[in-house]
């Protein structure tokens, strides 16, 4: 990330404050922030082992929950560490390449979780659309390949941002009050002209989730018209079924990513404290509720990691046995 370095006058390290105002409850916060990312931790990683387990879920649909299970991952482990510092430890300092490396990841995995999303509601619409198609239009390896194209777009459209980043001047102000490297953040700090980092933002927002969105949007408004021709009740009741957890998971994410990116530019009558708070959440909460939504509702994935929950509970009581 050496492309990265700001220029020879600029600061070697940032300094993140974590929660602006909050700080004596640094440790309580962490608290339940600790927790949120071990259920992350836990939640994704059991996705991805049981669907790597079971040949019978290696199919479009859980191989994009897996994709989703790896943004879930990677985005909230690019944050919550060095928060978890600022908080227990009250290390606060972060190198530059550091902080705009963290830039990088953290949205780059935003723009190509939206991919995803997206994806996923062309699944959802084949399948009950199209669903004689849907093994010849939905193959592994032409999900395997929508998945490349979403990375290689998320890289294409975030490379700019940490690149904008490290040609502005600093001049003595390193503090940076988020509790992480966030693209907006870091610009506001800046001495120079932020015009374009701004512009450029929104229109990587615009852009990309308006794109997204309106895709997901039509996608499910084909569902729906397809849905209310059924005419018998139990093939109604599993078509909803099949989308009801999509819904849900796109819904929470969308929310969280919009609230937090439209309070950080508009929501000057927000407390510090509270948008970062809410900031630091919104990494942390979809990402924790997304493999518990897809274990309840998505009944062929509940039942097998129930499987393997109850084979290692047995385990673990056969090797306790004294006898």
């Amino acid at each position: 990330m050496a492309i990265f370095n700001l220029t020879p006058a600029g600061p070697s390290t940032f300094i993140l404050m974590g929660i602006p105002g909050l700080e004596a409850a640094h440790i309580w916060i962490s608290i339940p922030f600790t927790t949120f990312y071990i259920i992350v931790l836990l939640g994704n990683f059991t996705l991805l082992f049981v669907v790597g387990k079971e040949e019978t879920l290696q199919k479009p649909m859980y191989l994009l929950i897996c994709m989703l299970a790896v943004t879930d991952i990677v985005k909230p482990t690019s944050v919550v560490p060095k928060a978890l510092c600022i908080f227990w430890f009250n290390l606060k300092s972060i190198t530059v390449d550091g902080c705009l490396t963290q830039v990088f990841i953290l949205h780059m995995f935003s723009v190509m979780q939206s991919a995803i999303l997206m994806t996923m509601a062309f699944d959802r619409y084949v399948a009950i659309c199209n669903p004689l198609r849907y093994s010849t239009i939905l193959t592994n390896a032409r999900i395997a390949k929508l998945g490349l194209v979403a990375l290689i777009r998320a890289i294409l459209f975030i490379l700019p941002m940490p690149l904008l980043l490290s040609r502005l001047p600093f001049c003595e102000n390193y503090v940076i009050p988020h509790s992480y490297c966030e693209h907006m953040s870091v610009a506001k700090i800046s001495c120079g002209d932020i015009t374009i980092n701004r512009m450029y933002g929104l229109v990587v927002a615009f852009v990309v989730i308006g794109f997204d969105l309106t895709l997901i949007a039509l996608s499910y408004g084909l569902i729906i018209t397809a849905v209310l021709r059924i005419s018998s009740k139990k093939d109604l009741q599993k078509a909803l079924n099949t989308c009801t957890s999509h819904i849900c998971v796109m819904l929470i994410s969308y929310a969280s990513s919009l609230f937090s990116f439209l309070t950080h530019r508009f929501g000057q009558g927000i407390a510090p404290s509270v948008h970062i708070f809410l900031a630091n959440l919104y990494v942390l909460v979809p990402p924790m509720l997304n493999p518990i939504i897809y274990g309840v509702k998505t009944k062929e994935l509940r039942h097998k990691v129930g499987k393997y929950t109850h084979r290692m509970c047995s385990s673990q009581v056969t090797d306790f046995n004294p006898v």
